[in-house]
């Protein structure tokens, strides 16, 4: 959880830099260090945000990407579903890692607000997580269905991540998500001068729950079901019929730690 506000400014004058080539924003997959791209689920990107693209806003204002930005992010809603468009800050907290660590990241918090099964925190560096504002008069997350371990498809370009809830951060500070859900939408992950500046968008089904939230796989299930539901997709990859619509299975059972 941060608030982050000179790292993405800092790589944005960076690339103001006459001698920095334009790919520099984008490392291609090819080169050392670059995140893996790879896509999750049969459901595409543009269908997902076909279903977005008319914000009912839930917030009662809007957010800031960062400390010293204009306030222009709505949380908008749907049944199914709470959203926003924003940018990506990377998330480096929880259990120390190689990559997220207090050498690496100057902001690194070894807590995660919210816990794995087995009591220890969440890890930012193997999990794919996002982060959502903290509850305020702004926005509670929690009246939405919406807490630690919910399934969220994040999208950027053309490709969709399958996340969970696993961290909050500033309640005025929206657009953030762990060092593992940026590397696997090709996003650098990188804590002191990665993330993207807008483009990326968060959709989060409501009383959903991956079991237990370190489960990925479970997240995957869960969302790439949900996913299906929310587009009005009829059929699965293989040509059978989508499951029709469930009760997340242990919505019920987490919301003592939202």
């Amino acid at each position: 959880m941060r608030a982050q506000s000179l790292t993405l400014a800092a790589a944005g004058l960076a690339l103001l830099a006459p001698t920095t080539p334009p790919a520099a924003a984008h490392p291609s997959p090819g080169a050392p260090g670059a995140p893996a791209l790879r896509q999750e689920g049969s459901v595409r990107a543009a269908d997902l945000m076909s279903r977005v693209r008319d914000c009912a806003p839930v917030s009662r204002g809007r957010y800031r990407t960062d400390d010293d930005a204009p306030a222009t992010i709505p949380v908008c809603g749907t049944d199914e579903a709470v959203f926003w468009t924003a940018d990506m800050d990377i998330d480096c907290d929880g259990r120390p890692s190689p990559q997220c660590n207090s050498g690496t990241d100057p902001l690194f918090s070894d807590a995660t607000a919210y816990q794995q099964s087995d009591g220890r925190y969440l890890s930012a560096e193997a999990l794919p997580y996002i982060v959502v504002p903290g509850v305020s008069a702004l926005w509670d997350h929690r009246e939405h269905g919406v807490g630690g371990g919910s399934v969220a498809a994040v999208v950027y370009r053309d490709r969709v991540q399958y996340a969970v809830v696993g961290d909050t951060g500033p309640s005025g500070i929206i657009g953030e998500a762990s060092y593992a859900t940026a590397q696997a939408l090709g996003i650098r992950p990188d804590p002191r001068g990665g993330g993207t500046p807008s483009g990326v968008t968060y959709i989060v089904f409501k009383n959903s729950r991956a079991t237990p939230i370190e489960s990925h796989a479970s997240a995957v299930e869960v969302g790439e079901r949900l996913a299906r539901q929310f587009v009005g997709a009829s059929a699965t990859s293989d040509g059978t019929a989508a499951e029709p619509a469930q009760p997340a299975d242990s919505a019920e059972s987490g919301r003592d730690e939202w």
